[in-house]
């Protein structure tokens, strides 16, 4: 007989980084686990430390950070933690981005422009990452700028059903905010069993965020509309969508993203908009001064965490969502 066998198991080890460990602790309590004891902390001029106090030698295990504000800092926090676990000699490194940055960044537009999305996905496989786990990607062609398995999640289940408990189906429309949602809003509006709208607008090339919304493709007079979108940043976009919506006769507004973003004037903006309820997952951290009564959290935690599970024991993440298989 040749070489050795072991008697060992297999073992899930969960980290977070600091950016949103709120998030990290709930995945840990849907899988019966712990978080592992991480001593993180910056140095004076802002370089980050980072080191784990428990071995991580042959382990399967799972990187969380979400890149919120300072997007930066957290995003080369992760590289730094998939760097140490590769250095550690994990058997396999999952970096869990619930919240990708600079995913709006898939493509150049003009000459000139960085691809920066690709540039995160090279990152992570730089510092040691052997596959990405992350939710609803702003475009899904991102899955392919990473040299190894993505497991993109959706929160489409979650966020229709509660659409659903809360509403009169009869009267629902969908609605994208522009052509590039259009395929999102038609899984929804299988879902529901609704129609679907579409608003046009046009950009200001030379000014981010400036938002032009020219008219209402569908029927939207006396109904319901829901409003789909991947994430609100500074809620330009989608209150100026909405404006539009109730000029054309909408009874409601109700606007369901995954991603609360919620930058800059958002708060006064969503503050000031007529929509009913805002509906956001917590792949991001709600800032506290926008805990308003419209704004309604939904945990994505559970489908994180069979995620996790389905990647741990050799399972089938595509199996939590067939209807996308």
């Amino acid at each position: 007989m040749t070489g050795i066998k072991t008697t060992g198991q297999k073992k899930l080890m969960l980290f977070t980084g600091r950016g949103y460990p709120q998030l990290a602790e709930e995945v840990a309590h849907q899988l019966g686990v712990g978080l592992v004891p991480t001593k993180a902390f910056d140095f004076a001029n802002g370089e980050i430390y980072v080191r784990f106090e428990e071995s991580a030698r042959g382990a399967d295990c799972f990187v969380m950070q979400s890149h919120t504000t300072p997007i930066n800092q957290w995003i080369m926090e992760q590289m730094i933690m998939v760097d140490a676990l590769k250095r550690a000699s994990a058997r396999s490194i999952t970096a869990i981005v619930p919240f990708y940055g600079y995913a709006r960044q898939d493509k150049k537009h003009r000459g000139r422009e960085p691809i920066s999305a690709r540039l995160i996905a090279d990152l992570l496989k730089t510092a040691g990452a052997d596959r990405i786990l992350t939710v609803d990607l702003h475009t899904d062609q991102i899955q392919g700028f990473f040299d190894g398995p993505v497991d993109h999640l959706f929160a489409l289940p979650v966020l229709a059903d509660y659409v659903a408990s809360k509403t009169d189906r009869s009267k629902l429309t969908v609605v994208s905010p522009d052509a590039g949602r259009v395929r999102v809003a038609d899984r929804w509006g299988d879902r529901l069993g609704a129609p679907l709208a579409i608003v046009h607008k046009r950009r200001d090339p030379d000014v981010a965020h400036r938002v032009t919304v020219h008219e209402v493709v569908g029927h939207v007079e006396g109904r319901v509309c829901v409003l789909v979108d991947d994430m609100v940043d500074t809620g330009g976009t989608i209150c100026a969508a909405a404006d539009a919506l109730f000029a054309n006769g909408a009874e409601d507004v109700i606007v369901a993203a995954t991603h609360g973003v919620l930058s800059g004037p958002a708060g006064d903006r969503l503050k000031g908009s007529k929509v009913s309820e805002f509906i956001f997952t917590n792949t991001l951290p709600t800032p506290g001064e926008l805990e308003l009564d419209k704004i309604t959290v939904l945990s994505m935690a559970p489908v994180i965490a069979r995620a996790v599970r389905e990647v741990f024991e050799d399972g089938s993440v595509t199996s939590l969502f067939d209807e996308h298989a």
